[in-house]
């Protein structure tokens, strides 16, 4: 099959990553071919914060991030930061607002940061293909790399892969990106579900089955040293085990057949309280602790107590009412596992950050060849840190390409 009219650049994935990197290379004057194998482009844009898209974060910086090497996505964020988007966004007219821990949307819809990604993508005079699955990628006989593709063969001096990972499968996730970087001999950091709610053995979690749809703001940790992970986040009970932003936060931390720790009171000492209202009072136990805490969580916690939880509270002795606040506030629980890729806002893991460079996110093992986005071992916080990593990468890459564009040659035609 002959090759068609050469491009400077293919980018592999028209996800967010992959738009922004397009339209920016393409308006520094390269020819971009961008393709994707999904029949919409940017599914998860759409999905994200509800149809609004939490599009980034304002407090971003590298400890938002996890990854093999924690110092990798330094330097694309400092050279595209979150006031870049901004700007960006606000020359589009997009209204957006903040709403709380640095997090912003879009006013109106995540739509609109397509159509401004689409628009960037055509002052760029970028060529899209979709959907088009890419059947193979090989390294050119002259230079540069050629691509077979259900639309035909194509060649460009150098391919992007912003494939994303294999979360939410049913918009499309797909593991190329990673069976790419292996035929390439890169290393590939395992992938596991992040982002994602835990799930807890039937029989353990009977007891708490019943406060399913009960919220409230927890203390939740889990790990040490380095991979330690803390979080004051809402916590979501569900009828198979947690949810909401303190679990899922917390489940990129998660080791399976670890512990996390909740505190369930934080910024209280309900020891202590409980003591003093000993002193002044003769509520029951049981009534007292749902002053202290939602009155189900109360409830619930008292049901293993017995007799105990009608008692008066002068009656309980202190190391009853420390036992009770300790199970509390450090509550220890072994997850069974998670919801799997099925839920997980995003992918943890992929193409190993030891073998890119960190400036321009090209391939230590084979020249022209970038990886950008989630299909990296770079794995931001939940609220709008991934976005910001995608927006940074793209444009790291961008500029690299855009600078090598003007010290080579054209390809060469077949």
């Amino acid at each position: 099959m002959q090759a068609a009219s050469p491009f400077d650049v293919v980018v592999i994935g028209a996800g967010a990553a992959g738009l922004f990197c397009a339209g920016v290379a393409g308006q520094r004057g390269l020819r971009v071919l961008l393709v994707d194998h999904a029949e919409k482009l940017a599914e998860k844009i759409r999905i994200s914060g509800g149809g609004r898209c939490n599009f980034t974060n304002l407090e971003t910086g590298p400890a938002n991030f996890l990854s093999g090497n924690p110092a990798f996505c330094r330097s694309a964020l400092a050279r595209y930061t979150p006031r870049d988007f901004i700007a960006l966004v606000q020359r589009h007219r997009i209204p957006w607002h903040e709403k709380h821990k640095g997090q912003l949307f879009c006013d109106e819809s995540s739509e609109d940061l397509i159509a401004m990604l689409l628009r960037e993508c055509e002052a760029g005079g970028v060529t899209r293909w979709q959907p088009c699955r890419v059947a193979t990628v090989r390294r050119a006989a002259v230079r540069g790399f050629e691509l077979d593709t259900d639309r035909g063969s194509v060649r460009a001096r150098r391919v992007v892969v912003a494939t994303g990972g294999l979360s939410i499968p049913k918009i499309g996730a797909s593991d190329f990106g990673y069976r790419l970087a292996r035929q390439f001999g890169h290393r590939v950091v395992e992938p596991r579900p992040a982002l994602v709610p835990l799930t807890f053995d039937a029989t353990a979690w009977a007891p708490f089955a019943a406060l399913a749809g009960l919220s409230l703001e927890v203390t939740v940790s889990t790990g040490s040293g380095s991979a330690a992970g803390r979080f004051l986040e809402d916590l979501l009970f569900t009828h198979r085990g947690l949810s909401g932003p303190a679990v899922l936060q917390i489940s990129s931390y998660w080791q399976p057949g670890t512990p996390i720790a909740l505190d369930l009171a934080p910024g209280q000492d309900l020891a202590s309280a409980l003591r003093e209202a000993k002193a002044v009072s003769r509520r029951q136990l049981g009534n007292e602790l749902a002053t202290r805490l939602p009155a189900r969580l109360a409830e619930a916690w008292c049901a293993p107590l017995g007799n105990l939880a009608a008692r008066p509270l002068p009656e309980v002795k202190d190391k009853d009412l420390a036992t009770l606040a300790a199970s509390l506030q450090h509550w220890m629980l072994t997850p069974a596992g998670t919801e799997g890729y099925r839920k997980a806002e995003v992918t943890a893991g992929g193409v190993d950050t030891r073998e890119l460079s960190s400036q321009t996110m090209e391939s230590r093992r084979v020249p022209g060849l970038h990886f950008i986005g989630e299909v990296v071992d770079v794995t931001g916080w939940l609220g709008g840190y991934n976005f910001q990593w995608a927006w940074a990468s793209g444009h790291a890459c961008a500029e690299a390409l855009a600078a090598a564009g003007r010290a080579e040659t054209p390809v060469p035609h077949p």
